[in-house]
């Protein structure tokens, strides 16, 4: 009877445990599946709808990555860094001496690579997102980092002084690429990849430089320039929206949709600037503006000569390519027999603007738009605007898109023509149009002929100016002789101020806007 009597009990005891054991199971479970279901909510929470829950509470080390890793892309590159370096030299010499050429700055006459090597250091990836997914695209922004060991020399000419060779040290690169995949219904299955850098966060080129075998003083304000050249062409050709459309798979496709447009037309009067820092030691500064949405196509208005609260009432057309990212940039110049100072300068996002609506606006001047590398943060003065944006139709754009390439065929030629030294000179008056004469541009003697009538056409006016030891000989038709390193030398016959004789009204004082009379 005992034995039977233990044998039950144990069963019951065991059937027991099993149904507790289970309904601890199917409790757990319920509570992690209520646990799961909370942190889902949470995760869909940002940093600060998390901080309104949490309070002071708040852990400073949740982090919220926007960026895939990709540890694994970063070992790949490396190993096939020399390779990949070898190709990239070869691309670098064809595509960017051309673009060191057409930017090159005023005084400069040859600008390209003496010696080109990116080293054995390999660029590393921080992460990689998907931005967006649109129908028949992929979008993917990298986080790039570079400091490698490049080995990089430029060969420096300049008018009336010998080669200088600039080796560029401690180069260090942070940027975010943009890259469009332009998918395809055949292998390869991508017909087109858009590259370009985001204009936000700013891409950083970090390097030093440093003259082989000489000293930069043999070139004053080289530094300068080059840190100018370098971040005009990243602006102006790489920063998005501006991008490199690259054919791939040797599918024939219509990349048009892809490749930058003109959007809009932005019409600017330039009314008058107030309290404007004085620079001259005897008299006042004699300002004038320089106003661009693209570097390519500044326009300038005209100097108003000895006055600090300036009015010029003037107006330009600018084209604007992506009125979301895209700014006006104005920049206002005492002008000098030497190198012009910069008085201060302005941004006005176009995002800031609504289409069909004019709008007066003031600016405040600042030295300069990166103000971490400034000691002097003094008021600067404001300048006054006043601003109309229109959007483009169809056919507005495409007329517009032609104007563009035909400005760049235009000032091509001149550049060939020995008129200029690059196509931005036109942009600061070494070349201009004039009805009564050109100012030509030699090395180190500066020759102008006065052309009658429209343009390059015909002529027939005589004159030289000759610019050698500091002095300039100025005949009839010329009012200026010419150019070197930034510095325009004129006889008792001409004028020290080029605003006083050059009109700014052609296509190529005002890089191709026309002002509005």
């Amino acid at each position: 009877m005992g034995l039977i009597s233990g044998v039950v009990m144990g069963m019951m005891f065991g059937v027991a445990l099993m149904a507790g054991w289970r309904r601890m199971m199917v409790y757990r479970s319920t509570k992690r599946v209520a646990k799961a279901a909370d942190i889902k909510v949470l995760a869909s929470l940002g940093r600060e709808e998390l901080k309104k829950i949490c309070g002071d509470n708040f852990p400073e080390w949740i982090s919220f990555p926007v960026y895939e890793q990709v540890k694994w892309l970063n070992k790949q590159l490396s190993k096939l860094w020399p390779f990949v370096a070898d190709a990239g030299e070869m691309v670098i010499r064809e595509s960017v001496e051309p673009l060191l050429e057409q930017y090159r700055p005023v005084g400069i006459t040859s600008l390209k690579f003496s010696k080109l090597s990116l080293g054995r250091v390999a660029p590393k990836i921080e992460g990689i997102r998907v931005q967006s997914l649109k129908e028949g695209q992929i979008i993917m922004d990298i986080d790039f980092r570079w400091g490698g060991d490049p080995s990089i020399i430029l060969g420096v000419e300049a008018a009336m002084v010998a080669s200088i060779p600039i080796q560029l040290k401690d180069l260090q690169v942070f940027t975010v690429i943009r890259v469009i995949f332009q998918l395809a219904e055949e292998i390869p299955c991508i017909s087109a990849v858009v590259v370009a850098l985001l204009s936000e966060p700013k891409p950083r080129i970090d390097y030093t430089l440093k003259a082989v075998g000489g000293s930069l003083t043999a070139l004053p304000g080289i530094a300068d320039m080059i840190d100018d050249t370098v971040n005009t062409i990243v602006t102006d050709m790489l920063e998005w929206p501006h991008r490199i459309v690259v054919p791939i798979g040797g599918i024939p496709v219509d990349i048009s949709d892809l490749e930058l447009k003109p959007q809009g037309k932005l019409t600017v009067m330039v009314l008058k600037a107030n309290d404007l820092k004085n620079m001259e030691m005897i008299g006042k500064s004699d300002p004038y503006v320089i106003l661009n949405i693209r570097p390519l196509f500044k326009v300038k208005t005209k100097v108003i000569e000895d006055n600090l609260n300036p009015v010029w009432n003037e107006t330009f057309e600018l084209i604007a390519e992506d009125k979301e990212t895209q700014s006006l940039i104005l920049e206002v110049f005492d002008k000098d027999i030497g190198q012009d100072k910069k008085l201060g300068v302005a941004k006005l996002p176009l995002i800031d603007l609504e289409r069909e609506k004019e709008k007066e606006i003031q600016l405040r001047l600042v030295p300069s738009l990166d103000m971490t590398k400034v000691k002097d943060k003094k008021d600067r003065g404001t300048i006054t605007i006043k601003v109309f944006y229109h959007e483009f139709n169809k056919e507005e754009q495409l007329s517009a898109l032609e104007a563009e390439k035909k400005i760049l065929v235009e000032r091509q030629k001149l550049k060939e023509a020995g008129v200029i030294g690059s196509t931005m000179d036109a942009l600061d008056g070494a070349a201009s149009l004039v009805g009564s004469g050109i100012g030509m541009v030699g090395s180190g003697i500066g020759a102008g002929a006065g052309l009658v009538g429209t343009g390059l056409g015909a002529g027939l006016g005589a004159g030289a100016g000759v610019v050698g030891s500091g002095f300039g000989v100025v005949s009839s038709g010329l009012s200026k002789a010419g150019r070197f390193m930034g510095r325009t030398i004129t006889g008792s016959g001409g004028s020290r101020r080029s605003g006083s004789s050059t009109p700014l009204n052609t296509v190529q004082e005002n890089g191709g806007a026309t002002p509005l009379h």
